[in-house]
C-alpha cells in the first residue's frame, strides 16, 4: 500500500481525540457553520493551492473544516465523485497538516486572510456566544449535497470504539496493517470467486481502513489495483441484532477469514465494546449557579444551622483525638 499507514492512524487517533473534546461539531449550529466554511473556504483554498510550489509552504486546515472534510473522504467514492465534478480532480492532503499540529499556522493564517477577508482562519468551537452566531448561509459556490450532518452522526460514535491505550501501540498497529491487507485480499477473493457478501472490519481493521481512505488519491489507487474498482467504505447500517445485515456479515466475514487463512478472525482489543455513554454536560458558569444558590439556601427558614463546636467535636471523636 501506497501511504504510511502506521503514522497516519495514530495521527487520526489525536485528531479523532481532539474532535472529541469539541462536541459542538458533532451536531447543531456549529457543525453547520463547520459545513458551510468547508464547501465555500477550505475545499476552493484547498483547490487553488494544493500543490507546494504554490505557496512555498504547507497548508494548514481549520480543526472545524478538517473535522467535516474527513467526514467526506470516509465517503471514498463520493468525495471521488465530488472532487472531480467541481475541481476536475481529487483535491488530496498530501500538502495539508492538521491544525493539531500547529506549525505553519502563520503563513497559513496570512493566505486565508488574503483569500477571504470577512471569515477568520479558526473559530472558536466551544464559545456558547459562537454557537448562538453560528447561523447557517446559503452556499455561495456550487458544492457537494452529500448528507454530511447524516454522515457525521453515523461517526460520532467511532473514536469511543477505538479510543482505547493499546490501538496506538507499535505491535498492535503493526498486526492492525496486516490485518487490513488480508481484509482487503478477502475482498479481492470473494470478488473473483462471485461470493457477494457485506464484509464487516473488526475496530482494528477500521482503524486503519479509515486512516488509508484520508489518503484519498493512495486510497483509490490501491484499492483499484487490489479490487478492480474504488472500495467503497459502507457505514449505513448499524443495528447489530440478530439476523441484521451487520451482524450476519460479521458472521459470514469471520467464516470466510478462518477459510482463507486458517485464522481466528476475532481479536480481542478489537471488538465492538458497546454504546458510548452519554456525556456529561458541562456547566458554562457553575460558579454563577452556586452563589446563586447559596443566597437561596441563607434565605431559607428550614435549615438547621449546626453549631462550629459541634462539628469540631464530631471531627475529634471520628479521628480518635
Amino acid at each position: 500500500l501506497s501511504a504510511d499507514l502506521e503514522t497516519s492512524a495514530r495521527q487520526l487517533l489525536k485528531f479523532l481525540a481532539v474532535i472529541d473534546r469539541n462536541r459542538a461539531l458533532y451536531q447543531g449550529p456549529v457543525l453547520d457553520r463547520a459545513i458551510y466554511r468547508y464547501k465555500n473556504y477550505w475545499l476552493p483554498l484547498l483547490a487553488k493551492n494544493s500543490e507546494p510550489a504554490g505557496l512555498g509552504c504547507p497548508l494548514v486546515v481549520p480543526l472545524d473544516c478538517e473535522w467535516i472534510w474527513h467526514i467526506h473522504r470516509l465517503n471514498p467514492k463520493r468525495y471521488k465523485t465530488d472532487c472531480e465534478e467541481l475541481y476536475g480532480r481529487i483535491l488530496d492532503h498530501s500538502n495539508v497538516e492538521s491544525t493539531t499540529q500547529r506549525t505553519s499556522l502563520n503563513q497559513m493564517n496570512e493566505v486565508w486572510t488574503r483569500m477571504f477577508l470577512d471569515e477568520p482562519f479558526e473559530v472558536e468551537i466551544s464559545n456558547p456566544m459562537t454557537e448562538r452566531d453560528a447561523v447557517s448561509k446559503p452556499d455561495s459556490l456550487k458544492s457537494t449535497d452529500y448528507d454530511l450532518v447524516s454522515a457525521i452522526k453515523r461517526q460520532s460514535t467511532f473514536f469511543y470504539q477505538v479510543s482505547r491505550p493499546h490501538m496506538s501501540n507499535n505491535i498492535f498497529l503493526k498486526e492492525a496493517i496486516a490485518r487490513y491487507k488480508g481484509f482487503l485480499h478477502l475482498i479481492k477473493r470473494n470478488k473473483e470467486m462471485s461470493i457477494k457478501r457485506f464484509c464487516v472490519p473488526t475496530y482494528d481493521i477500521d482503524l486503519i481502513w479509515h486512516a488509508h481512505q484520508l489518503h484519498s488519491a493512495f486510497y483509490c489507487k490501491d484499492t483499484t489495483a487490489i479490487c478492480g474498482e474504488v472500495l467503497d467504505h459502507d457505514d449505513t447500517d448499524s443495528d447489530r441484532s440478530e439476523g441484521m445485515k451487520l451482524r450476519v456479515g460479521f458472521m459470514e466475514t469471520s467464516k470466510r477469514w478462518e477459510e482463507l487463512y486458517g485464522l481466528r478472525y476475532w481479536k480481542a482489543g478489537a471488538m465492538y465494546r458497546g454504546s458510548a455513554p452519554s456525556p456529561l454536560t458541562v456547566d458554562a458558569h457553575p460558579f454563577e449557579k452556586t452563589q446563586k444558590s447559596e443566597i437561596l439556601a441563607n434565605k431559607s427558614h428550614n435549615i438547621i444551622q449546626l453549631p462550629k463546636q459541634m462539628l469540631i467535636e464530631a471531627s475529634s471523636k471520628f479521628l480518635g483525638l
